[in-house]
């Protein structure tokens, strides 16, 4: 089973823009009891808790590398279907998360997180299953939103102090002449891993915005995801990526992609629980 095929052929039902409504309060309780039984190792439970909303854990693994995830996903296609999924390592703790909120709306990040997942060991891939625009006003916008399977499932991972990588895109343009925006959300200073992936882009020819200590677009200062990783000190960058910097191929592409792969190796190199 090819893993990226699998998230990449998922991820494009959110250009349909279907009806999307969020999980009730209670459907998201049950859905963190059941993100946090499957982190801590109790996958039978995790198993029932997501039962009892639709969803399901599937064993895969990898053809490409040989690597066994968890698939957190709804039963079967409907409403449940557009409110995400979870990719897990199932080979080892969880060291770091890749983020993607904004699959088509922000082409290519879905295909991107895919990569990074498969590319380096003990990660997740949080997944939003509908288009930004979809539902009525900004129902949809997860990285705007707390009521979501998205927010839900990056919480828990921040509860237990796993760092995140959020994946945006940006079109350039007269105000926006660089290839990355790196920020940390609501944090008005950057971790040293922020400042090196900053530094590894633009030693590779990346043009480079950083948004601690620079005046930079899009430094995402309003993401709920940010805002709730301040407050479990977890470590959040927030990568708004330009079309080049985030296509399938090209030299643009594959100097993000290293130094966004070298990152998560550093992050998955540091001790559970740190």
């Amino acid at each position: 089973m090819n893993l990226d095929d699998r998230i990449v052929e998922y991820a494009k039902q959110a250009g349909a823009r279907d009806p999307y409504t969020p999980p009730s309060a209670a459907q998201r309780e049950r859905l963190a009891r059941g993100v946090g039984q499957l982190l801590d190792g109790e996958r039978d439970k995790a198993e029932e808790s997501f039962a009892s909303v639709g969803f399901q854990v599937t064993r895969l693994t990898d053809s490409t590398f040989g690597r066994r995830y968890d698939e957190v996903a709804a039963r079967k296609p409907g409403a449940e279907a557009r409110w995400g999924r979870l990719y897990v390592t199932a080979d080892s703790a969880v060291r770091w998360s890749v983020q993607v909120p904004h699959p088509v709306a922000d082409r290519g990040t879905e295909s991107l997180g895919a990569r990074l997942l498969e590319k380096t060991s003990g990660g997740a891939l949080v997944l939003a299953g509908a288009h930004r625009t979809s539902g009525r006003g900004d129902a949809a916008d997860v990285a705007h939103r707390t009521d979501s399977l998205f927010h839900t499932i990056v919480t828990e991972l921040q509860k237990r102090g796993v760092p995140g990588l959020q994946l945006h895109g940006f079109a350039k343009g007269p105000d926006r002449p660089y290839d990355a925006i790196l920020s940390t959300g609501a944090a008005q200073t950057a971790p040293e891993e922020a400042a090196t992936l900053a530094a590894r882009m633009q030693a590779s020819g990346l043009r480079v915005c950083r948004g601690w200590a620079d005046r930079c677009p899009l430094e995402g200062t309003t993401n709920v995801q940010g805002k709730s990783a301040e407050g479990h000190h977890a470590t959040f960058i927030h990568a708004e990526l330009a079309p080049a910097a985030r296509a399938e191929d090209g030299k643009k592409a594959a100097q993000a992609r290293t130094a966004l792969s070298d990152l998560l190796f550093d992050w998955s190199n540091i001790p559970a629980g740190r």
